[in-house]
This record gives structure tokens, sequence and C-alpha cells, in this order.
């Protein structure tokens, strides 16, 4: 079963209770509809994985096979969501799971889940704190900072893009046009 967003939306608040968490998941699935319209794909079948991607985290934060994303996929099995869903979860934690991005939609995930958050940092240092007076060369300027975000992998991000096909400059002001639609629900 493809579910609603709706009853996406109440399996998110019913595993998390962080206001920002929710918030990563609203900033990925703007970014994965974002990306499914640039890629004529099924915007409500996109923006539910990014929307769930990570609505086991809370609980579960130890990212291993005994943690996310591993209970999500079998919370979502259980409750017979689409293995197309599934997977794509799976895919944005390889290294622990071994589902390697090899879809549009898994490769598309795993490129937008660190931007978004890179893309919230740097929102978050501006005077206004609004998303904005972000622009591309803001977000250029600070990934130049290997000191600001530290955890968050650039060159992840960076070979996620290649794989997509999107220049990197391109695919961060996707994500960040996204986000700037929904800047209202996202808080920023």
């Amino acid at each position: 079963m493809i579910p609603s967003r709706d009853y996406a939306w109440q399996l998110v608040t019913e595993y998390t209770q962080s206001e920002s968490l929710r918030r990563h998941m609203l900033a990925v699935e703007c970014a994965m509809r974002a990306y499914a319209a640039r890629f004529s794909e099924d915007q409500n079948l996109w923006g539910i994985v990014g929307l769930l991607h990570d609505f086991d985290y809370e609980r579960y934060p130890d990212i291993s096979l005994e943690g996310h994303p591993a209970v999500g996929a079998g919370i979502l099995r259980e409750r017979q969501i689409d293995e197309t869903i599934v997977q794509g979860i799976l895919s944005h934690a390889p290294e622990v799971t071994g589902c390697r991005p090899e879809t549009k939609l898994e490769k598309t995930l795993y490129a937008v889940d660190e931007v978004t958050g890179f893309i919230v940092a740097v929102t978050l240092v501006r005077p206004s704190k609004k998303l904005a007076d972000v622009e591309l060369k803001s977000v250029k300027k600070k990934w130049k900072d290997k000191a600001f975000a530290a955890p968050v992998d650039r060159d992840e991000i960076v070979h996620a893009a290649e794989e997509l096909g999107v220049p990197l400059d391109e695919h961060i002001q996707v994500v960040l046009d996204a986000m700037k639609a929904n800047a209202e629900a996202l808080g920023l």
C-alpha cells in the first residue's frame, strides 16, 4: 500500500516528538517532491518516501541493523507499506543496510537528505533566520568552510548529485527552491 500523505504524517507524529526532526523530514519531503516533478515521477510517492525516511530515528537512533532505518523498515512492512517506500528508506543508509541507492527515487533521497540539513544550518546563521534570505552563493560560501556544519559529509553530497546526473550547484538550487516554497511549514 502507498499510504496517503495524512497517514504518513500520522506515523511521523506517532514516532517523532522533536520539532526539528519533524521539520527535517518535511524539508526532505518537499525536496523529493520537487525532484519528482523535475523527473516526471510520482510526486506523492516520492514525497511520502522523503517524509517517512527518518520517522523511526528518534526512538531508534542507533544507525544499525537493530536501529534506524532497519527498525522503521520493519514497522512499515508490518503496516503493509509498499516495498518501494521501504527500499527507498533502507537505501539512504547503505553502509548499514547494504541497500545501495539504485533507482532514481533512491538516489534522490540519498542526494537530498544531507543537503537539506546543510541549508537549514546556513539559514540559522543568517541574521533573519529566514530561508528567503538564503541564496546559492551563501550556501556555497559556507560549503567551503569545513568547520561549518562539520558533520555534513560534503563529498557524499557531491557524489550523490553526480549519481543523479545533476551538477552540484543546480542540485543545491533545486533543494533550496523547494525549501523556500515551503518555508512556513519548515519554520524558516
